[in-house]
């Protein structure tokens, strides 16, 4: 108890926390932590205006820690539309690195937006592992203290890393006990969640609640393929619905995630149904008679895949399913 009193008396002296409105302020909505120096966070903007990235950054809570310097934290670049996002990707580049300098897959590489932290003892913001917490706040690296936060992923004070496990997990107490789903995972944020995380001090942090968990690496015939399909978009209950949008959204995947058995509801429209997985390779197409419901069987197959749903006139829809 004194150790968590001691923990909140910290965080609140040195930062301060947004009230949040929802849709009305940046969130994390993917967080990928895959192997060696692949790293990436995805920041969406659910507002109707475009806004200036360069008015926040992310900073690195490392094993427990409950403070930061500017060396844990990177400023952020470039003007975000609205309902769109910014893919930010750690920028290890070169061919011949080793080490500390392990270069990042080239198919994570073509997903960025923009690069971070080439240089771990400048900045290590980037060098997230999974019992890492990750804050996006609004503020500048020159004053931490007087920054704001606006969302977190895991929970600051509080180290998770114990043997065997190597980050937060996937059943309560989320250390110790079930699976590891934040470390080597992509953390997709939910569709429902509208706004980031403020509060620092939460009891325990559960990743499942807000986020779906994948393996960011998929095996095709023994090739190991970076598994990056869904940087560079985010689905979220804040985006406005347009005609397409409404038609979209009536459109339903269930479950999902799935063991690979899934049903899509709302398909009567749509005469042809393709899916293909995050290389753009052809999984299974079929031909749809005007079927409301529409049923998938691939329990041979994971990762995240996408469901193109093409109408007679050629209007089309995508849908994203997650298979573990």
């Amino acid at each position: 108890m004194k150790r968590t009193l001691l923990v909140l008396s910290t965080i609140l002296s040195s930062m301060t926390f947004a009230q949040l409105i929802d849709c009305n302020e940046l969130f994390i909505s993917e967080y990928a932590e895959g192997w060696s120096n692949n790293k990436a966070l995805e920041i969406y903007n659910p507002t109707s205006t475009s806004i200036d990235l360069s008015q926040y950054m992310v900073i690195r809570y490392s094993n427990g820690a409950t403070t930061a310097t500017a060396a844990n934290a990177v400023q952020l670049t470039g003007l975000l539309a609205a309902h769109d996002v910014h893919v930010a990707v750690l920028e290890q580049l070169d061919p011949n690195g080793i080490d500390q300098d392990t270069p990042i897959w080239d198919s994570l590489q073509v997903r960025a937006d923009a690069f971070y932290c080439p240089d771990y003892y400048t900045s290590n913001a980037f060098y997230f592992n999974g019992n890492d917490a990750v804050v996006l706040a609004k503020g500048t690296t020159s004053n931490i203290t007087g920054a704001t936060l606006i969302d977190v992923f895991g929970k600051i004070g509080e180290d998770p890393e114990i043997p065997g496990f190597g980050g937060w997990t996937s059943e309560f107490p989320y250390i110790g006990s079930g699976l590891v789903v934040t470390e080597d995972h992509s953390m997709i944020r939910k569709a429902y969640i509208v706004k980031g995380e403020t509060n620092p001090t939460i009891s325990y942090f559960d990743p499942l609640a807000e986020y779906d968990s994948i393996p960011p690496v998929i095996d095709i015939g023994g090739q190991l393929y970076g598994n990056w399909a869904s940087l560079g978009s985010h689905d979220c209950d804040c985006n406005p619905l347009s005609v397409e949008e409404a038609s979209k959204s009536s459109v339903s995947i269930f479950p999902n995630p799935s063991n690979g058995e899934f049903y899509i509801n709302g398909a009567s429209d749509y005469a042809t149904i393709l899916v293909v997985n995050s290389l753009g390779q052809k999984i299974e197409s079929i031909t749809n008679n005007s079927s409301a419901l529409v049923s998938f069987d691939l329990k041979e197959t994971r990762g995240v895949f996408f469901v193109k749903l093409t109408g007679n006139e050629g209007n089309s829809i995508i849908k994203r399913v997650i298979i573990k």
